[in-house]
């Protein structure tokens, strides 16, 4: 199917067990969630759009150039009022809704033309990665055809309900790199971002 997909990266959170805001927190030469947006932008998505929450003035002053940004106030609510936020910005423009997390600054652009490509293709409304029978981001919704349904959801299982209860209409892109099943929650799941990005460096400079 041709159509548009519009990415939204959810960067509302409270990082209660970081301690301190993740999404500032330096990755390489940028903040993690600059790097996620960059890599989006390098892939390229023609619209980025950003939900923001706590800290939001200062996490919105890091954006790169061209992104866009929504501030949800409901954020302390938990993160599916972000996807909430993130879909009320996005579908009136877009066919498709690419989601992903702020703190995931290892997703690569391959895989996200991976899930991309694969939306445009298919005829099915989901289309997510997966690697040895998990599953993770980042996923490729038609909004035109799952809008109502995520806005029916009570949020308490997030999008899974959505994500998981439609395998028929499911499209699964196979891929062999765990990075899409991690994300940052802890002080030692960032650091262990870090040594993972240095060694891949070193690994390419050698």
């Amino acid at each position: 199917m041709s159509q548009t997909i519009a990415a939204v990266v959810l960067a509302a959170g409270l990082s209660r067990r970081m301690g301190r805001p993740k999404q500032l927190l330096p990755f390489g030469e940028d903040t993690v969630l600059q790097t996620v947006v960059k890599m989006l932008q390098s892939v390229p998505v023609e619209r980025v759009v950003v939900v923001l929450g706590y800290k939001a003035v200062a996490v919105r002053e890091s954006l790169p150039e061209g992104v866009e940004y929504v501030v949800n106030a409901n954020y302390t609510e938990g993160m599916f009022t972000s996807v909430l936020a993130g879909l009320g910005a996005i579908e009136k423009d877009a066919d498709g809704m690419l989601m992903l997390l702020g703190d995931q600054p290892q997703i690569t652009a391959e895989v996200t033309r991976a899930v991309m490509d694969r939306f445009h293709r298919t005829e099915k409304g989901i289309v997510i990665p997966e690697v040895e029978g998990r599953r993770g981001h980042p996923v490729a919704i038609d909004i035109n055809r799952y809008g109502d349904r995520i806005r029916g959801l009570d949020g308490a299982e997030g999008l899974k309900p959505v994500v998981r209860g439609y395998p028929d209409d499911t499209d699964v892109v196979c891929w062999d790199d765990a990075s899409i099943l991690r994300d940052m929650d802890t002080p030692e799941d960032y650091e262990r971002e870090i040594r993972l990005r240095e060694n891949e460096s070193r690994g390419s400079h050698g």
